[in-house]
This record gives C-alpha cells, structure tokens and sequence, in this order.
C-alpha cells in the first residue's frame, strides 16, 4: 500500500489584496490571530503524517522561507515580543517535517506550481494543500488532508475535497462534475476551471485539498495553457478521471479562504474564539455588538 509522505504547498502570489502594491509581504504570512497563514497550512499536513513539504516559491516570497528557517534573528525576536507559543509551534514543525522551497520562476498557473514540485516527490504519491486555504476540525475529528490521505491509501486512486457552493460563487471556483457512490463520497466524471452557473449542473467546488497518484505529473508535463494562459490544475486532473480514476470526498472540518478579505476577517474571528487568551472576551464583544446592530 502507498503511503502519502511528500506534500506541496503553492504559495504564488503576494497580498495585495490587503496590501499596496508596492510591498512585498507574501499573503500566506498575513497573520491570523498569534501566527501567519502558512503554518496553519503547513501543520494541517504534518498532522496528515506528511514528512517532507515543498513549498514552491513565486517572486518575494522570501519571508515564507526564512520563517521556517532556523534562525538567531526570529527566534530572538519572537521571545522578546512574547510569543514563546509561535516559536514552540514552529520548532514542532522543524522537528516532525522536511521544509523544501523551490522557486516557480514564471507564474504560470497551479498546475505549473505543481509540476514544480516534481524533483522533490519523485515517484511518490502527494498532497496538494493551497496556501491561502485554511481549513480546522475544531470537534476531535481529523483534518481534510488526513481524511484524503487515508481515502487515498484505502483505495489507492487519486482524491479530492469538494464543497458545495451557490450559484453566484460558481465561476470562483475549479467545479467537479461527480456521481455519488456512498454518502459523501463521489466518482469524479470531469472539472471545469470558473465555470460560469449556466455551464455545468454541478455546484462540487474545490476548496483547494487534493491527493494524487504520480501520474498526475505525468499529465502535467504536456499540459498546455488554457485559460488566462495558464497551465490549469483542473485541466490535468480531468485527464486523469478519464485515465486512472479520481474520486472526491466532502469534509466536515471549517474552511476559510484566507487569500479573500472576507474569508482572512472570518477566519480572525472563528480561531480568537478557539483561543483561551480571547475567546471569552471577543465572545461577549460580538454579542454586545449584535445587539448594536439590530
């Protein structure tokens, strides 16, 4: 039986949805409580039991390495500002995982960002985990990347998550046409990138979790552009429901887009709530402020 060990997490564009265009913070290192996007990210799937993590890298991405780098500077500066909590959470991750960065030297899609990731998985099975995209079990159950990892070492074919979404949010999204085997669980017949709603029937979308078998990579090499001139990842992976199979799973676990405004402000709100220090307050805040606004 395969074992999923190697996953890769494309972190391509900056933040200048939140920031001005003339900095170079990286959106994944916008902070969401007491720590950056991205180590969310990244102990989703350490917990998945992935041992080595391949960021790949676009432009001004630098902050993204460093951060996991061992280094004087951060941790100093990280004890003298009190968070012993953050430095704890990123020397887990030192400890339990192989962080690798490449560099996506062009911008050219996802499915680019992926193939990137080739010297590194090899022949191997992998993960795919967005670097905008937060998602938490807050109830015991397990995270989506473990949840597509076991459904890949059970079965064996290739897995995603998907998502309901409404009509309006349709051309957001890579959408999967599915047929329902089992509850919750689904044989993809074919995926459209930003569909529009007239389109296609299926409102699945992907929340940006996924586990291939290596022939994606395969796909991938011959790829060609398609929309926006970019290599799409959808593209491939409808190859490959054609080819070897690909399933789909939904999941139980909280999702937050974190590379939209909305979704980064939720995402705020939901984890200070988790936290110990914040939670009691920020939770007697949002009620007297629900009364205000009635």
């Amino acid at each position: 039986m395969l074992k999923v060990k190697k996953a890769i997490i494309p972190a391509a564009g900056l933040g200048t949805r939140f920031l001005p265009a003339t900095k170079t913070v990286p959106k994944e290192m916008l902070t969401i409580v007491d720590a950056p996007i991205i180590l969310y990210v990244v102990e989703e799937a350490v917990q998945a039991g992935i041992e080595d993590i391949v960021l790949i890298a676009g432009r001004g991405k630098h902050a993204i390495e460093d951060f996991f780098d061992t280094s004087y500077e951060l941790e100093d500066k990280l004890l003298k500002d009190g968070k012993e909590n953050l430095l704890e959470r990123v020397t887990r991750i030192r400890e339990k995982a192989n962080i690798i960065s490449i560099r996506q030297k062009q911008a050219l899609g996802l499915g680019h960002a992926v193939l990137c990731g080739l010297p590194i998985i090899g022949n191997e099975p992998f993960a795919v985990l967005l670097g905008d995209e937060i998602t938490m079990g807050f109830h015991g159950e397990p995270n989506v990347t473990s949840q597509l990892v076991k459904s890949f070492e059970e079965t064996g074919t290739s897995t995603i998550s998907v998502m309901k979404v409404e009509d309006k949010d349709v051309s957001k999204y890579g959408i999967a046409e599915v047929e329902e085997t089992s509850r919750g669980f689904f044989k993809v017949t074919s995926l459209m990138e930003k569909p529009k709603p007239s389109e296609t029937k299926s409102r699945w979308a992907l929340p940006g979790r996924y586990v291939f078998d290596n022939s994606i990579m395969d796909i991938l090499q011959s790829a060609k552009p398609t929309l926006n001139g970019e290599i799409q990842l959808t593209d491939s992976m409808k190859v490959l429901c054609q080819s070897k199979g690909l399933n789909a799973m939904t999941f139980t676990a909280e999702r937050y887009d974190a590379g939209d405004k909305l979704g980064y402000l939720q995402a705020n709100i939901e984890l200070a709530l988790q936290n110990p220090a914040l939670g009691s307050e920020l939770k007697n805040y949002i009620l007297q402020l629900a009364q205000r606004l009635k």
